[in-house]
């Protein structure tokens, strides 16, 4: 398993509020403190996840886009664009890469993160699914060649070559991000969706821990000393 290089740009590609801190806060956090310009584009306003029956559609998606806000603040994601499709409603098509092409061309990120569509072991659901193809379809080959989505010139956005996507809730890691300094700062940022998550801040640290410690034992494995980790399936893409 190889150690992930911090890049000097980002760009995650995230289905729902709360899914990039789940997944990915403590890379997001450490590579923010080493000086990577990191973009979040979430794509659903997660609009549907409540048990609350008093609760509706409209007061959840403002409640949870505060939320992903405050959350990005903590780990210190310079920007957040918000694409607004409902929970639930992601679907594979042109319009939905188009924006997505649109932000890696406006970006221009070395490495693009998002969730891993591929699994065999476990369902995943749809909007992960979906979104983690997405993103790479942008990558390679929609953002490189300059014949799709020529309008996007007219903002003088011009292709651009992304090198690597990683997937994250993979079940298939080939590198890993040690996070043991930047654990606690997942930990906060995980926090501030309250309305996602146990009021009990502990059960909250020990989910992440217990994840974080699972993450480390696959590097472990492969003869990596680490305590806390985040792991991810590493696509190269031809430039």
């Amino acid at each position: 398993m190889n150690i992930v290089e911090t890049p000097s740009r980002a760009m995650l590609v995230i289905p729902h509020p709360d899914d990039g801190e789940s997944g990915v806060g403590g890379t997001v956090a450490k590579w923010a403190q080493e000086g990577t310009s990191i973009l979040y584009v979430v794509c659903t306003n997660g609009n549907k996840g409540s048990s609350d029956t008093q609760m509706t559609s409209e007061k959840l998606a403002s409640i949870r886009r505060q939320e992903q806000l405050k959350a990005a603040e903590t780990l210190g994601v310079q920007e957040v664009r918000f694409l607004d499709y409902g929970d639930g409603e992601l679907i594979d098509s042109h319009d939905f890469l188009g924006l997505i092409v649109e932000q890696i061309r406006r970006w221009k990120p070395e490495i693009v993160l998002a969730m891993d569509p591929v699994r065999h072991l476990s369902h995943s659901h749809r909007d992960h699914r979906i979104s983690g193809q997405i993103a790479l379809d942008a990558c390679f080959p929609f953002a490189r060649d300059f014949l799709h989505f020529p309008q996007h010139r007219n903002n003088n956005l011009e292709p651009h070559k992304t090198g690597h996507a990683l997937l994250w809730g993979t079940e298939n890691p080939t590198d890993f991000v040690d996070i043991e300094n930047t654990l606690n700062q997942k930990i906060k940022g995980l926090s501030a969706h309250v309305s996602q998550l146990s009021s009990d801040q502990q059960k909250i640290e020990q989910f992440v821990k217990r994840r974080a410690i699972d993450a480390a034992s696959k590097a472990k494995n492969e003869g990596h000393e680490v305590q806390y980790a985040e792991v991810f399936r590493r696509i190269a893409f031809r430039l």
